[in-house]
C-alpha cells in the first residue's frame, strides 16, 4: 500500500468570536487552502463544529516533522498570510486547542481524496459528516493498545457503518515551530470515520448500542485504559473541504 502522503498531522480546534466562523471560513477558503499547501502542507480537510457554533475545526499535514518547520515559515512569513492575517484574527479568541498527530502504521493515515477539490465560488454544502473520535490516557499509547484497536476496534465499528478512515496518535517530537502551540505532554488516539448524513450517523450510534461485541467486550477494555470518556467531535465539511 502507497504510504500517505502526511506523515505529521495536526487536529486543530479554534474557538471563534460569536457569529464570526462562517467569515473565517470564506477567508479559509478563498485565501488559505491553495496558499498553505504551495509550501508543501495538505488541507486535509475544515470543517464546521455541529455541537459547537463558534468553532471551527480543521486539519493539515506534512510529509514530517523538517518539511512542516519549512512549510510553516514559508506560510506565516509570506504574502499571503501578511496581507488577511488581521482579518482572520480577528474573528478568532483562541487557537491554540491543537494535537500534533502521526499515523499508527503504514495503513492509518489519510486515504487520498475521492475527487478533486471544489474551487473557488458558490457551492453547496456537503450532507455529509466526519466524526472524530479523541481517546486519551496518562501515558504513550503502546503497540498493545494499536493492536487492540485494529482487531477489536476497528472491525466492530466496521460492522456497525463506522469503518474508520485513518487512526492516528500523538506524535511526541519536539515543536520546532513554537509560534504556533500544541498540546504538549498529552497522550492521544484518534480515530476518523465519515457517514453520508446525520440519519447514517444515528444508525451507527444505534447499532453500537446495541452490538454485543461493543457493549461486552471492547468498551470495557476501552473504559479500563482511557482517561475519562472519549470525546467526539461531530463535524461537516465546509463547501471546499476534501475530507467529506
Amino acid at each position: 500500500m502507497t504510504e500517505p502522503r502526511s506523515q505529521v498531522v495536526e487536529l486543530r480546534q479554534y474557538t471563534l468570536h460569536n457569529g464570526k466562523r462562517d467569515v473565517l471560513i470564506d477567508l479559509f477558503d478563498r485565501q488559505f487552502v491553495e496558499s498553505q499547501e504551495a509550501t508543501g502542507m495538505e488541507v486535509i480537510g475544515q470543517f464546521r463544529d455541529v455541537n459547537a457554533a463558534d468553532r471551527f475545526v480543521w486539519l493539515r499535514g506534512f510529509p514530517d516533522m523538517r518539511s512542516r518547520d519549512a512549510s510553516l515559515r514559508a506560510f506565516y512569513g509570506g504574502p499571503v498570510w501578511a496581507a488577511h492575517r488581521d482579518a482572520a484574527r480577528d474573528t478568532m479568541i483562541d487557537t491554540d486547542d491543537v494535537l500534533l498527530l502521526r499515523p499508527v502504521d503504514e495503513d492509518s493515515g489519510f486515504p487520498a481524496a475521492a475527487g478533486p477539490r471544489p474551487p473557488v465560488g458558490p457551492a453547496d454544502r456537503p450532507s455529509s459528516l466526519v466524526v472524530a473520535t479523541l481517546c486519551r490516557r496518562d501515558r504513550p499509547f503502546d503497540d498493545e493498545f494499536a493492536e487492540f484497536f485494529r482487531h477489536r476496534v476497528r472491525p466492530v465499528l466496521t460492522e456497525t457503518g463506522a469503518a474508520p478512515l485513518a487512526y492516528l496518535q500523538t506524535e511526541h517530537a519536539e515543536n520546532t515551530y513554537p509560534a504556533l502551540p500544541v498540546r504538549a505532554g498529552e497522550n492521544f488516539f484518534v480515530w476518523f470515520a465519515r457517514f453520508a448524513d446525520r440519519d447514517d450517523l444515528t444508525g451507527h450510534l444505534g447499532l453500537l448500542e446495541r452490538s454485543p461485541s461493543w457493549r461486552d467486550d471492547v468498551l470495557p477494555r476501552l473504559s479500563a485504559v482511557l482517561t475519562g470518556e472519549p470525546q467526539r467531535l461531530t463535524l461537516t465539511p465546509t463547501a471546499r473541504s476534501l475530507l467529506r
